[in-house]
């Protein structure tokens, strides 16, 4: 069955990719049925099987930069042989790759501009000299007692980095440098007022460049290894990310 590939790196969180992609749908004069959902990873769309059967697949990956969106459309013809192939190639794949095109750049748009509403929240996984991270207690709060990565929400007309870093300040008492993604959980609930679901927790691996640390805002700090994570009572938007900081701590 032929195929074709498109990937595009879109400056919006998964959440606001995947709902904006939805909402746009797919550039096809025929519609299409949903096969799979779920958000804000992975969404299928198929026809009917047989002649002029069209499936599209579509993955929503977390970066640094972003979110890495691949698009995959597969189709048949029905036609045989040697004509089929001829119209898949000057017809079919031709008339596929100006509607993804024109697709594609009006979604990266419409997504970047819906992220900008969406406020966001970064942490940070500090690692220092003997692979051990910094993890922090929560002391007010509906989720005082539980532990988190420390960070906070990104302030209007603020990159996601430069928040990190001035919430480590302000929390920690120190100055750190990201040096690496480390993933990014949906968060279930309302942030700053804005939609349910819209924003998400981002955490970068950072190392401390110069302050003195102190638990300004938290009950306390703890410098832990890998092992002894997962018996802390972790807030729920940071849980998921244990495997991810484990690993981390494991090649540094």
């Amino acid at each position: 069955m032929p195929q074709l590939r498109f990937t595009t790196l879109v400056e919006a969180p998964s959440t606001v990719a995947f709902d904006v992609a939805r909402a746009l749908g797919r550039p096809w004069p025929r519609p299409l049925r949903e096969v799979e959902s779920l958000r804000p990873y992975r969404d299928v769309y198929a026809a009917a099987p047989g002649p002029g059967s069209r499936t599209h697949t579509r993955s929503f990956a977390a970066t640094g930069a972003g979110t890495l969106v691949v698009e995959q459309v597969d189709w048949c013809t029905g036609l045989p042989g040697v004509l089929g192939g001829l119209v898949d190639r000057t017809v079919v794949r031709r008339r596929l790759l100006r509607a993804m095109q024109a697709h594609l750049d009006a979604y990266a748009a419409a997504a970047a501009l819906r992220a900008l509403a969406v406020t966001q929240v970064v942490g940070a996984a500090v690692v220092d000299e003997q692979r051990r991270v910094l993890v922090a207690q929560r002391g007010t709060g509906s989720l005082a007692g539980l532990w988190e990565f420390p960070g906070g929400k990104v302030e209007r007309g603020e990159t996601d980095l430069a928040a990190l870093v001035r919430e480590c300040r302000e929390e920690l008492g120190v100055v750190v440098v990201p040096r690496a993604f480390v993933g990014e959980v949906p968060l279930d609930g309302v942030v700053a007022g804005g939609a349910p679901g819209a924003s998400t927790l981002r955490v970068w691996w950072c190392r401390i460049a110069g302050g003195e640390l102190s638990a300004a805002e938290h009950s306390e700090l703890r410098w832990l290894p890998g092992a002894d994570l997962e018996a802390l009572d972790w807030i729920p938007a940071d849980r998921p990310l244990l495997p991810a900081v484990r690993a981390l701590l494991a090649r540094r």
